[in-house]
């Protein structure tokens, strides 16, 4: 029960899924993109290098490269001077103010109650209002004066000094300057033009009032200073050059020393899941546009997965290598050791990619894979320049492949690329001599890396992933390949044929932009199946009888039409790419053998006679190449037959049999257009004239002259010998 569950509800749709192009090219992705965000994120892992502030440093730390950056140490330093340097806030304590006020209002108002009472002289009411006051040292004679006051004065006298008071400590007095303060009250109030008693007695009120000091310490005022005072402090920055010392060898180490060292990922530090974050989106930003580039540009490729898997295939292992020659240790020396990230072999993965899928797309890819070797090389510029120039180079120095010789010669390009790239950056870094010379060295052998890599890994990959390149087809174009000499020994005819359908193909397909290499070789190998029935076949048949006039039509036909099926068995048995047997399946299409087909008719004129039997059964061309192929295979045999063969002929020849091959729908699936039909028409024509040109008649007296000069000559070389 549960296995059929499972087979049912959940491996099925699982599969239906899998099918999907689509669904499979998000997998093949998130592979290739994690594969590459876990190879450059090993330069976000800290090395595992213990320091301690206060202690003296094991060795020294030099600057692996250039770096520039805002110092969390510093720039908190300097808040830290900025805070000191603020001064403590104060605020006036209104409530000390207010409680002074009403303390002396509080005695004038005794004066009120004491003067509005009945009964009793003036000195007994001074003497009560002594005792009201709390015994202030005062004479009676002032206290008399007070009570003489009337309410008007009173009031005036009381608003007065409260002014006074507020005026003296309106702005706030600390405690050293509560008795400075009291005597400049009581100063201002002598200039208020009291008389003397009245004036003793305000001045002993006043000495006996308890003044306290309202200006206080304002700590969330202070502390707001403070915090904007930091805020203005801008951030500081630290600015190290390649190869400049750190810290030393038994120097006191410093939380600078931590920062800048941990920014350089020599310390472990906190876990960097941030950067690591950041690295992921950089890479998936890569990826994703890779991948709008191909489906906008390259649909051939998007649609078909292998080719898909091995772009990607390439960018990752470009990226493996990357990192296996930048960890190579070139000793101490910072600024020589640093010179390893000029090995990063860039050009190897641009040449495969345009060899193998497109010249277009590896330019692009070229872009992508120099970005991920500046972060694989820890951010470092230059190495990222460097890649993008070298593998632009190996592009262009592939790009017009034709022969094995050339991808030997792109190592020169290569080479002479990286060499000016690392000359512009030495000069620019003022790298030392040394330096520059061991930067050279690298760059000569990333040239040579890179061809190596190359052409050691271009036929695995031609194998593992069905890709038949330009250097795949040189191969077989080669007069040796077995097949090709069988042909040329054992059906001389038809090698003949093939070697001059091939040329006609080849001139056809570059003249509408179709692959005439590609042309060309599958012209070699269209027929080869006729090797095993030679002579069945009329232009094999030298002074020997045709066996086809002692057949019936359909056995002819069967005999004629099996070399296609012949020849897809020795390609498989040979193991020749894909692209060529379908050029042998597709270059007859299901084109009519005519000659048969009325031979048939002739001899039974009944309505048994079918033309369906007399068509080959196989596949009408589905490329350009095979397209082209079918109508040079047709041109080139009528032409062959033609007893008189003129230009005029020749070419209204050719403008037949295009026609009739395309009335008779064998172009339909080829996506030629009539103007690439006109222009293939063209090419038949000019390279037939060139092939079946006429040739000068001498006149026999010319001839007899030039004989007897070949003579004299002959004679005279004779006796210099002699």
């Amino acid at each position: 029960m549960g296995r059929n569950y499972w087979k049912t509800y959940i491996n099925q749709p699982f599969n239906r899924m899998w099918v999907k192009l689509s669904v499979r090219r998000l997998l093949w992705g998130f592979v290739f993109f994690s594969a590459t965000t876990i190879l450059l994120g090993v330069n976000f892992i800290p090395k595992n290098v213990s320091l301690e502030v206060g202690q003296p440093s094991p060795r020294n730390f030099e600057a692996r490269m250039s770096i520039n950056y805002a110092s969390e140490v510093k720039t908190e330093l300097a808040r830290q001077e900025a805070a000191n340097q603020v001064k403590p806030v104060y605020k006036v304590d209104e409530a000390v103010l207010r409680d002074l006020g009403a303390a002396f209002t509080a005695k004038i108002n005794a004066v009120r109650q004491v003067k509005s009472t009945n009964g009793g002289d003036m000195r007994a009411k001074a003497q009560r209002l002594k005792e009201e006051l709390g015994n202030i040292n005062v004479p009676l004679a002032a206290l008399v004066a007070a009570l003489d006051q009337d309410e008007e004065k009173l009031d005036a006298l009381e608003r007065d000094v409260l002014d006074i008071i507020n005026r003296v400590m309106g702005n706030g007095i600390q405690l050293e300057a509560v008795e400075p303060s009291r005597v400049r009250i009581m100063e201002e109030v002598g200039g208020l033009g009291l008389d003397e008693h009245l004036g003793v007695f305000v001045k002993g009120i006043l000495s006996s009032l308890d003044i306290q000091p309202n200006l206080v310490y304002d700590m969330e005022g202070t502390a707001r200073m403070i915090r904007l005072a930091q805020e203005a402090v801008t951030p500081v920055f630290v600015d190290y050059k390649k190869n400049q010392k750190i810290v030393g060898q038994g120097e006191i180490v410093t939380e600078a020393h931590i920062e800048a060292l941990q920014r350089l990922g020599e310390l472990r530090s906190r876990a960097p899941y941030a950067p690591l974050a950041g690295l992921a989106l950089m890479v998936l930003i890569c990826y994703v546009l890779v991948l709008l580039y191909v489906y906008q540009h390259k649909k051939e490729i998007y649609n078909r997965e292998s080719h898909f898997v091995l772009l990607g295939l390439l960018l990752v292992t470009t990226m493996v290598f990357t990192k296996g020659f930048a960890a190579i240790n070139l000793g101490s020396n910072a600024e020589v050791a640093a010179m390893v990230g000029y090995l990063a072999p860039v050009a190897a993965g641009s040449m495969l990619i345009a060899i193998l899928l497109d010249t277009k797309l590896a330019i692009f890819s070229t872009v992508i894979m120099g970005f991920f070797t500046g972060l694989a090389t820890g951010g470092q510029f230059n190495f990222a320049v460097a890649g993008v120039v070298s593998g632009l180079a190996g592009v262009y120095s592939v790009s017009g492949l034709s022969q094995r010789g050339d991808l030997a010669r792109a190592s020169v390009f290569i080479i002479v690329a990286n060499l000016c790239t690392i000359m512009a950056f030495s000069l620019i870094q003022q790298d030392s001599l040394t330096a520059l010379s061991v930067g050279a060295l690298m760059g000569v052998a990333n040239g040579f890396l890179s061809t190596i890599l190359c052409i050691g890994s271009l036929p695995f990959l031609e194998t593992a992933f069905g890709i038949t390149t330009s250097v795949r087809l040189l191969e077989l174009s080669n007069p040796n390949h077995p097949l090709l000499k069988k042909m040329l020994m054992e059906a001389p005819g038809t090698y003949h044929h093939s070697v001059m359908v091939g040329n006609m193909a080849e001139s056809a397909a570059d003249a509408v932009g179709a692959n005439g290499l590609l042309a060309r070789v599958g012209s070699y190998y269209h027929d080869i199946g006729k090797v095993k029935r030679p002579y069945f076949f009329i232009e094999n048949q030298f002074a020997v009888d045709n066996p086809h006039d002692k057949l019936a039509p359909t056995l002819s036909t069967l005999i004629i039409t099996s070399h296609v099926k012949d020849g897809l068995e020795l390609a498989r048995e040979h193991k020749l790419p894909e692209v060529i047997t379908q050029i042998i399946e597709q270059h007859h299409g299901t084109g009519l053998i005519s000659y048969f087909y009325h031979k048939a008719m002739e001899q039974d004129r009944t309505e048994s006679i079918l033309e369906a039997d007399f068509r080959y059964e196989t596949p009408r061309p589905q490329s350009k190449e095979a397209a082209i192929v079918l109508l040079a295979d047709s041109v080139e045999a009528a032409v062959r037959s033609m007893q008189k063969a003129s230009p005029g002929r020749m070419e209204g020849m050719v403008r037949r049999i295009i026609k009739e091959k395309l009335e008779d729908g064998q172009l339909e699936n080829s996506e030629l257009t009539f103007r690439e039909l006109e222009l293939i028409a063209q090419a038949f024509v000019r390279v037939l004239n060139g092939m079946f040109h006429s040739r000068i008649e001498y006149p026999e007296n010319v001839l007899r002259e030039m004989e007897r000069r070949k003579a004299k000559d002959a004679a005279v070389r004779a006796k210099s010998a002699g």
